[in-house]
């Protein structure tokens, strides 16, 4: 594939060159050492992260609200501990999680590198699930946004990722053709198939290398990006 016709890079943000689980982490530890010692950080992220998750899959399919999103993922994960808590705190912690979640910045290894070389070759754009406010604060905290030529992000294009109109106001505020961009992403549904669908290329950011796929474009590292643009 490495050739000429790309000119536009599009990226997703979380789990693709920023470490959500990370800095999310993070976050919680802060919270946790403040206000709730009791809690083993370690293991409240080991639930958190599935449950987090399948309810965002659950979102992206507007099967639950955005409310529900950041009550339900907390309130699984503490009842998973056998944790008390009560919902008054709940919303307490969310409200706090939001707000010291993007003031980390920890990226994949390798994103600097890899987006300064692509920069000189192409557009860079950025699509993704994420709230808009949140997403923006974590691309300048982690001086990701200069790389960038356009952020789309689900608040604007009025839709959530893989649903094509979301790739196409993407498209259009890029002023990019489908047939010359790519999208990059860690989600095999919401970036892959649904760049697919679309008629764009894509690869997959299998970090975890949890599955095989044979049928698709697959990196490992980011740097690995270099063999495909």
């Amino acid at each position: 594939m490495k050739g000429n016709i790309i000119k536009d890079v599009f990226f997703d943000l979380d789990h693709t060159l920023w470490d959500f689980d990370k800095n999310s982490a993070l976050a919680f530890g802060c919270i946790f050492d403040e206000s709730h010692p009791s809690i083993a950080i370690g293991n409240f992220i080991e639930a958190y992260i599935p449950i987090n998750q399948s309810c965002w899959k659950l979102f992206q399919y507007n099967k639950i609200t955005h409310e529900e999103l950041r009550y339900n993922r907390l309130k699984h994960s503490f009842d998973a501990l056998g944790y008390s808590i009560s919902d008054v705190e709940i919303n307490r912690i969310s409200d706090q999680y939001i707000d010291i979640l993007p003031e980390n910045n920890h990226l994949f290894d390798g994103a600097f590198e890899i987006l300064d070389y692509l920069k000189s070759k192409y557009k860079l754009h950025i699509i993704t699930n994420g709230f808009a406010e949140v997403q923006y604060k974590k691309m300048n905290n982690a001086k990701l946004t200069p790389y960038f030529t356009t952020i789309t992000n689900s608040e604007m294009a009025g839709v959530k990722k893989p649903n094509p109109m979301i790739f196409e106001y993407a498209l259009d505020l890029a002023k990019a053709n489908k047939e010359s961009s790519i999208m990059i992403g860690d989600s095999l549904d919401a970036d892959v198939q649904g760049a697919l669908d679309v008629g764009l290329d894509a690869i997959l950011f299998n970090e975890n290398k949890s599955d095989t796929f044979t049928n698709i474009k697959q990196i490992n590292h980011l740097l690995e990006l270099k063999k495909y643009l």
